[in-house]
């Protein structure tokens, strides 16, 4: 079985990443894409998530996260299924998806949804020197990854609300 991180101090903050099951690039789709981000709001308003930073990428995703009033591994756990049923389904009922046979044998696990892989990799915020390394990463990812020049122009980030060129798609916390 994999190592899973397990989160110790709940009140801390997190740099988290979700990993889609395969590496495969269902977030290439809005409609996908849209499904984490009302998600993610529903956890801010009703679980006290707060967002720091965060950008959601073709296969992956990576935030940094607290939590003022469920336990953060609560949302966690609560937020990667509820995303994993709600994501399958769209596939399943979205005519327009080519890739649908496939999306859904690889994330059919004997009967079980098997979307995200299991666990996450998380790492506790213990400076600020660090959080600053961990909001750098975040936002350069879409520059490594060759799909923009500028990590501001990325849309599925928080980088446009750092920069001041637009609001962030996630209500943003301040640390």
């Amino acid at each position: 079985m994999p190592f899973s991180y397990t989160i110790k101090d709940q009140d801390a903050l997190h740099f988290v990443t979700f990993t889609v099951h395969q590496w495969a690039d269902v977030f290439t789709r809005k409609v996908y894409i849209q499904i984490l981000l009302d998600s993610i709001n529903y956890c801010q308003k009703n679980k006290g998530l707060k967002v720091y930073a965060w950008v959601i990428m073709s296969n992956h995703c990576h935030f940094i996260l607290s939590s003022d009033k469920v336990p953060l591994v609560d949302i966690i756990r609560d937020f990667k299924k509820f995303t994993a049923k709600k994501i399958v389904e769209k596939i399943r009922e979205n005519e327009g998806e080519r890739r649908k046979r496939w999306l859904l044998w690889l994330f059919d696990k004997k009967g079980q949804i098997w979307f995200w892989e299991e666990g996450y990799h998380g790492i506790e915020i213990f400076s600020q020197k660090f959080l600053a390394s961990k909001i750098k990463y975040i936002h350069s990812n879409p520059v490594k990854a060759g799909i923009v020049e500028k990590e501001e122009e990325y849309l599925n980030s928080s980088c446009g609300e750092f920069y001041g060129i637009r609001k962030s798609k996630i209500i943003l916390a301040d640390y």
